[in-house]
C-alpha cells in the first residue's frame, strides 16, 4: 500500500503531514474558543491535576489548553513515529486519533513518557525493534492516570514520589506487550480496544496493591455540560471534510470500497488502509465521526473533552475495523438499555458507554445486527459498573468491558451458530 500511494504523489512524509492536519486543525479551534493568554496556565493545570476517569479537561484548563494538550501530543507521536521509520497504516491512524481524543480527558505532556519508556525496555530485552510493539506502547498510555496518581502521594516525599511513579511506569509498559498479547487470544480479536482490556488488568493489580498500603483511591466526575454550537459546528465540518475530500479524489473508487468495507466484520482491527486506500478509508472515517457526532447530540448528550475523545476513537477505529453497518447495532443495544434500565443514557457514564461500545463492532459485523444489539445491552452494564475495580485508573474502561463482555458472549454465539448449521446440514441429508 505505501509504493502505491507514493507512485501517486503519496510520499511517506506526505501521509504523515497529511495526519498532522488534524491536531493542528483542533489546535487552531481551540485558540479561538480561548484567550492564548489562558492556555498556557490552562496546560500547567492539567499536568498537576489527577486525572482518572472522569476529569474533563475542558473543564480544569479550558478548552482550548486542551486542544493544545491532545495537538501537541499528537504531534510528538507522529513525529516519533516518522522517525522511527514507521510506514503509514491504519494503525497509525488510530493511534493519532486515540492519544487526541484520551488527551482531552486524561493524558498529558507528563504522564505518558515512562510507560513508553517500559515499552521500549521490552523490546530491548526481547532483543526486537520497538516498532514491533509501538501501537502497544501507545494504546498502553490508557495507564498514565496512575503515573499522575503516584505523584499525589503526599505521605512520602518528592523525591520518593518521583521514583515509584517512574518504576511504576516502567513496569507497565514492560508488562504490556506479553500481557496484550495473551488477552486477544481470549476475545478472538472480538472486541477492538485490547489494550483497554489487558490495561484493566494490570490497573486492577496495581490499584488492589496500592489500597492494601492504605492508599485511598478518589472518585471523580468533572463534566462539562452542554453543547457549544462553534464547537459542534466544527467538528461537523471536520468530518464532513474527510468525506469531501475522499469523494473529490475518486467518487467512484470511494463509494465501491465503502460498499466493500461495509462488508468487513472488523475482526482483529482490520487494516481499511491497508486493503481499500487512503480516500476511501477516510471516507468511512467521516462518516463514522459525522453519525456519531449527530448522534450524541440527538441523545441529549453534552459535548466535552470525554465524549469529543469517544467521537474522535470512533472515528480513529474507522480505519481499522469500524463501519456503519457494524456500529449501529452495538449503539442501539445501549441506547435500549438506557431506556429499559435505572440510569438515564445522558448520564455521564452511560453516554461514553453508548460512544465507546463500539469496541464490540466486530460481534455485529460477524454474527448479526441481533447479536450486536445483545453486546451494546449487555456492554453497558458491565462498562458502567466493572470501573470500581480499578478506581477509574484505566482509561479505557470500556476496552476492558468491552473484552469481559466478548469473552462471555462470544462463545455462545458461536455454539449456538454452530448447534443451527449442524441442524441445517441434517434436514439436508435427510
Amino acid at each position: 500500500m505505501t509504493e502505491k500511494l507514493e507512485k501517486k504523489g503519496w510520499t511517506r512524509k506526505k501521509q504523515f503531514l497529511l495526519l498532522m492536519v488534524m491536531p493542528l486543525y483542533f489546535m487552531v479551534v481551540g485558540l479561538a474558543l480561548q484567550p492564548l493568554g489562558e492556555i498556557f496556565p490552562g496546560l500547567a493545570a492539567l499536568i498537576r491535576e489527577p486525572d482518572f476517569l472522569i476529569t474533563d479537561y475542558f473543564v480544569i484548563g479550558g478548552v482550548g489548553a486542551a486542544f493544545m494538550n491532545a495537538g501537541l501530543l499528537t504531534m510528538l507521536l507522529l513525529w516519533l513515529l516518522y522517525k522511527m521509520g514507521v510506514e503509514v497504516d491504519g494503525h497509525t491512524i488510530t493511534s493519532s486519533f486515540l492519544m487526541f481524543g484520551f488527551s482531552l480527558f486524561g493524558k498529558n505532556l507528563l504522564n505518558i513518557w515512562t510507560i513508553l519508556l517500559g515499552a521500549w525496555m521490552y523490546a530491548r530485552f526481547r532483543r526486537e525493534s520497538f516498532r514491533s510493539y509501538i501501537y502497544v506502547a501507545l494504546y498502553g498510555t490508557s495507564l498514565s492516570p496512575i503515573i499522575t496518581e503516584m505523584l499525589q502521594i503526599q505521605v512520602i516525599p518528592a523525591w520518593a514520589r518521583l521514583a515509584v511513579s517512574l518504576l511504576v511506569g516502567l513496569i507497565i509498559g514492560f508488562v504490556l506487550p506479553p500481557l496484550s498479547a495473551h488477552t486477544k487470544k481470549s476475545h478472538m480479536g472480538f472486541s477492538l480496544y485490547n489494550v483497554g482490556f489487558s490495561g484493566g488488568i494490570i490497573a486492577t493489580v496495581i490499584v488492589s496493591v496500592m489500597k492494601s498500603f492504605g492508599l485511598k483511591i478518589r472518585t471523580r466526575l468533572i463534566w462539562q455540560e452542554g453543547v457549544h454550537p462553534f464547537l459542534l459546528i466544527m467538528l461537523c465540518l471536520f468530518f464532513l471534510a474527510m468525506i469531501g475530500a475522499a469523494l473529490a479524489a475518486d467518487k467512484r473508487e470511494a463509494w465501491s470500497a465503502y460498499v466493500r468495507i461495509l462488508k468487513t466484520s472488523g475482526i482483529g482491527a482490520a487494516d481499511y488502509l491497508q486493503k481499500e486506500g487512503m480516500f476511501p478509508t477516510m471516507f468511512n472515517m467521516g462518516v463514522n465521526g459525522l453519525f456519531a457526532t449527530l448522534l450524541l447530540v440527538f441523545t441529549g448528550g453534552d459535548l466535552n473533552g470525554p465524549t469529543i475523545g469517544g467521537i474522535l476513537t470512533i472515528a480513529g477505529f474507522s480505519a481499522t475495523g469500524k463501519h456503519l453497518r457494524n456500529i449501529v447495532p452495538v449503539m442501539a443495544g445501549v441506547c435500549i438499555a438506557g431506556a429499559a434500565k435505572l440510569w438515564d443514557i445522558t448520564d455521564p457514564s452511560s453516554i461514553l458507554a453508548l460512544l465507546f461500545s463500539t469496541t464490540l463492532a466486530p460481534v455485529a459485523g460477524e454474527f448479526g445486527v441481533l447479536a450486536g444489539i445483545l453486546a451494546g445491552f449487555l456492554h453497558s452494564s458491565v462498562a458502567i459498573h466493572v470501573g470500581i475495580v480499578y478506581g477509574g485508573m484505566n482509561l479505557y474502561n470500556n476496552g476492558f468491558a468491552g473484552g469481559l463482555t466478548a469473552i462471555f458472549l462470544v462463545p455462545l454465539l458461536q455454539s449456538l451458530r454452530e448447534t443451527k448449521g449442524s441442524r441445517v446440514l441434517r434436514q439436508r441429508q435427510k
